[in-house]
C-alpha cells in the first residue's frame, strides 16, 4: 500500500508566471492567479504547505467587468472611526486604483489566515505593460 505524498516547504520549487489582463474578465484573471498562487496546478499540491508559484499580472487597468458591474459593484473601506465608511464603485476603482481592484479580487480567493497571507506575498500587479521582475525570466501564461 502506497502512502500519500506530502510536500515539505523546503523542497518546493517555484516558477514565475506573467498574466496579461488586457480585455479579460476580472474574475477569470483572479481565479487563474489564485489557482497558481495556491499551487493547485502542480501534482505535488499539499493543502497545508505554501507550494504555489509567483504570479505577475500586467495591464490591470485594461481588465474588463461584465454586465452592469462597472456601475453596480461597490468596494467598501472603513477607517475604524465613526462615519469612516468609504464607498467606491467599480468604475472609480478601474480609473483610479486598478491595481488594488485586481489585488482584492485575488486575495478574496486565497485562504484566510497565515497561509493565505504567505501566498498573497507572491502576487505582483501592475497597471501597465512593464514590470520589475524581468530578471526572474517569467513564463507567459494564457487564460
Amino acid at each position: 500500500m502506497k502512502n500519500t505524498f506530502m510536500q515539505k516547504k523546503e523542497t518546493v520549487e517555484r516558477k514565475w508566471y506573467v498574466i496579461d489582463a488586457t480585455d479579460l474578465p476580472l474574475g477569470r484573471v483572479a481565479t487563474k492567479a489564485a489557482h497558481v498562487l495556491r499551487g493547485k496546478h502542480k501534482v505535488t499540491f499539499t493543502p497545508h504547505v505554501d507550494c504555489g508559484d509567483y504570479v505577475i499580472i500586467t495591464n490591470a487597468s485594461k481588465v474588463k467587468l461584465t454586465g452592469n458591474k462597472l456601475n453596480d459593484k461597490m468596494y467598501y473601506d472603513h477607517s475604524g472611526y465613526p462615519g469612516g465608511l468609504r464607498e467606491r464603485n467599480a468604475k472609480e476603482m478601474v480609473e483610479k486604483y486598478p491595481v488594488e481592484m485586481v489585488e482584492r479580487a485575488v486575495k478574496g480567493m486565497l485562504p484566510n489566515g497565515r497561509l493565505g497571507r504567505q501566498m498573497y506575498k507572491k502576487l505582483f500587479v501592475y497597471a501597465g505593460e512593464e514590470h520589475n521582475q524581468q530578471a526572474q525570466k517569467p513564463e507567459k501564461m494564457s487564460i
